[in-house]
């Protein structure tokens, strides 16, 4: 018997220490599971970020724009901006980024090498529109999160990828800044009995003037077209085309030119009398109004893309913006610069929202978004929730010679549901339906 009981105890004994040692292995796995999770949550979220670094485009666009990105990130990382984007990083993570030069002729395998090599969470990025027309569909079928903080032509959701899933654009696209702008000169009583074009030859500078003219039939029936020109982007040369201009003799011209080609029109145009003869809308120059200064003709309508840089409204987060960019680099921002913040925000806010910045979680979150930037509301309406609108506006250049500063007068706000197309409608269609639906105070 006794024999026996012993026999019991060491078997109680051997099943004691067995459910011991499960339990501590149990406890062990846990405990790596746990620690896997956080170091995950810890890893930073990386970003591939693409603008132009070289070429004409930097200096009044690419620079400007990485300016932006250097700044907002680092105070993401540090959670110092107003709020509500006071939490540091996205979701809690930490932002690291690759840059990557837009002015490459090899784009496509730049963005592929992000994807691929760098292993990068998202690439946000692209100035240019015909970039955009080349990643769009490279995004889609890579199967990353891939968003357009700038390019304009509408194309990219009305032609290219019509129906995105991994593609969005945190900027209104161009259809905006042309209906503002024809319905700027009718509001603010400019002669428009015939009206010129002159913009870049590829898609942005074609979309452009196909909807301003297109707006212009609309607001004012009788004007008529007196020339339209397309030069070669980054030309940088207009000696014909300002010739047929002058010969023309229209009451308004109108150009989407952006950076080093705008900013060369304006001085050899304006050398030649052009913006004296006629009033001279520039859907992009609000880039050119600190750079130029003096040399950009009083008069001169000036867009921003948006309601960026001087057009922005007044808030704590663009007292902010507009401070702590000025501190650092030692001038005001511009619309890139904007436009940049614009997009880092949308998506911290979608990621804060989602509470994960894995890429299916920020997907969900920014699809159909509303969110505050420097710039004002910014509402993802277009495109089932991948395309953003906002509203806009557009003011009148003018240089204090005794300030030695420049600033804008005249100026008009439009809303977003006045100057953008409804969903489910492309931008000619409903420019040629009469603006259908558009609500406009």
């Amino acid at each position: 018997m006794a024999s026996a009981n012993k026999g019991a105890r060491a078997r109680a004994a051997r099943s004691s220490r067995n459910i011991l040692m499960a339990a501590t292995a149990l406890g062990l796995a846990a405990s790596f599971v746990a620690a896997g999770s956080a170091q995950a949550q810890e890893e930073p979220v990386k970003i591939g970020l693409v603008t132009f670094l070289s070429g004409g485009a930097a200096g009044p666009f690419g620079v400007p724009a990485r300016n932006a990105a250097e700044l907002v990130i680092g105070a993401i990382n540090a959670g110092s901006l107003p709020a509500p984007y006071d939490s540091a990083g996205f979701a809690g993570r930490q932002i690291e980024t690759i840059f990557v030069d837009e002015n490459s002729k090899q784009k496509n395998a730049d963005f592929q090498k992000l994807v691929e090599k760098d292993g990068v969470d998202m690439v946000l990025g692209y100035i240019s529109s015909s970039s955009c027309k080349a990643i769009a569909p490279e995004a889609e079928k890579a199967e990353k999160l891939t968003i357009l903080f700038d390019c304009g032509t509408p194309q990219i959701f009305e032609e290219i990828v019509t129906d995105p899933k991994y593609t969005f654009r945190t900027g209104a696209h161009a259809t905006m800044d042309n209906v503002a702008a024809a319905r700027y000169l009718v509001d603010t009583g400019v002669k428009t009995g015939s009206y010129a074009g002159i913009n870049q030859n590829y898609a942005f500078g074609q979309d452009s003037w196909r909807d301003f003219s297109a707006s212009m039939a609309q607001v004012d029936g009788e004007a008529t077209i007196a020339t339209e020109q397309f030069p070669k982007i980054y030309a940088g040369q207009y000696g014909s085309e300002i010739s047929a201009l002058l010969t023309s003799k229209p009451d308004v011209i109108h150009s989407s030119f952006w950076g080093g080609d705008m900013e060369a029109f304006v001085i050899q145009g304006s050398a030649r009398g052009v913006f004296e003869r006629s009033k001279v809308v520039l859907t992009t120059g609000e880039t050119a109004m600190h750079r130029l200064g003096a040399q950009m003709p009083d008069g001169t309508v000036i867009g921003a893309r948006g309601p960026h840089g001087d057009l922005a409204p007044e808030s704590d987060l663009n007292d902010w913006f507009r401070k702590a960019y000025f501190d650092r680099f030692g001038t005001l921002p511009t619309y890139p610069s904007y436009k940049m913040a614009q997009a880092l925000l949308g998506v911290k806010a979608a990621a804060d929202k989602a509470g994960s910045a894995d890429q299916d979680a920020v997907i969900g979150a920014l699809k159909g978004l509303e969110w505050e930037g420097p710039s004002g509301k910014v509402s993802m309406a277009l495109a089932n929730g991948h395309q953003a609108i906002q509203g806009t506006a557009y003011g009148t250049y003018k240089f204090d010679k005794e300030t030695g500063k420049a600033a804008l007068v005249d100026v008009v706000r439009y809303d977003a549901e006045c100057v953008n197309p409804p969903a489910g409608m492309n931008s000619i269609d409903w420019i040629e339906s009469g603006f259908e639906g558009a609500k406009c105070e």
